[in-house]
């Protein structure tokens, strides 16, 4: 069975088309297709709270464009899925009104710990050890959450206001890096080795870009060298020396800058890219409620 998982982001909004399927012992989402729409909404709700008219009728526009995609893979079920940007929208409530009167869609705004609960449930699909400690750090748009793992069990996680668009608009609060710093130093036993696994579109084209491959860690040392590099650049160059979309060109040095600041906090030298995300959650959590 197919299914369809709308990942309404702050920076783009993303359709995956998939189904649930195993090779050998594991289950694992396989991608069907995917469309990815640079929305930034977040633009627009970070400066001044709300989404304008113009971008209403493009965001309208495209989940319009995402139900016609679902409809021609006839899909079993589908689910949109809102995060940080909607949820501080002051008319949201107003947007997903309009959105499920012009295509049929209704729009859930979740919160950070919804978000991160539907990745990892993707997540445990993966093949690794998970009675050894480990962290997932995801970084998106308006939010980074960091979460915890102690054998199996998730023993801490918090949701932060910082995210590649809040960075670049200025939006963030001046303690910031305190809040995360003081947070991990309470819920993270520094002195125990911790795998280390990092999810975002940016870091996924960090890990493409450093040239490794599906299973391959990327060393930290690496990832700041190609931030180093990276931030020199216009983003026109960016663009041409790199094969950066523009809104992937200007938003991927503040996600590097902030899973450096973290990582250097943990003190680990490697990390871990699995390549997965929210609409992967959607598509295994659709694909439970089916079949249980």
């Amino acid at each position: 069975m197919k299914y369809a998982a709308i990942d309404i982001g702050t920076n783009a909004a993303r359709l995956l088309v998939g189904e649930v399927t195993k090779e050998g012992e594991h289950s694992f989402v396989k991608k069907i297709s995917y469309t990815r729409i640079p929305l930034r909404l977040g633009d627009e709700v970070f400066m001044n709270g709300m989404i304008s008219n113009k971008k209403k009728i493009d965001f309208i526009k495209t989940i319009h464009a995402f139900k016609l995609i679902s409809e021609i893979f006839d899909v079993n079920a589908i689910r949109a899925c809102a995060t940080s940007a909607m949820r501080e929208a002051i008319n949201s409530s107003e947007i997903i009104e309009e959105i499920k009167s012009h295509t049929g869609i209704q729009i859930e705004v979740i919160t950070g710990d919804e978000e991160a609960k539907l990745i990892f449930g993707t997540f445990f699909l993966l093949d690794f050890d998970k009675k050894n400690p480990f962290i997932v750090i995801d970084v998106g748009g308006g939010s980074t959450e960091v979460s915890v793992f102690e054998n199996g069990t998730k023993v801490a996680s918090r949701s932060f206001q910082i995210g590649t668009i809040r960075l670049l608009k200025n939006k963030t609060d001046k303690n910031i890096w305190k809040t995360i710093s003081s947070w991990i130093d309470k819920n993270v036993e520094l002195t125990m080795e911790h795998q280390i696994f990092a999810t975002g579109g940016n870091i996924n084209k960090v890990h493409k870009l450093l040239g490794a491959q599906f299973n391959d860690s990327i060393k930290v040392r690496d990832l700041k060298k190609l931030r180093n590099r990276l931030n020199v650049l216009s983003i026109e160059e960016r663009m041409d020396l790199y094969q950066l979309k523009p809104d992937r060109a200007d938003v991927i040095v503040p996600a590097c800058d902030i899973y450096l600041s973290i990582l250097k906090k943990l003190k680990v030298n490697e990390l871990f890219v699995p390549k997965i995300g929210l609409s992967d959650g959607i598509v295994y959590d659709l694909f439970l409620k089916q079949t249980n």
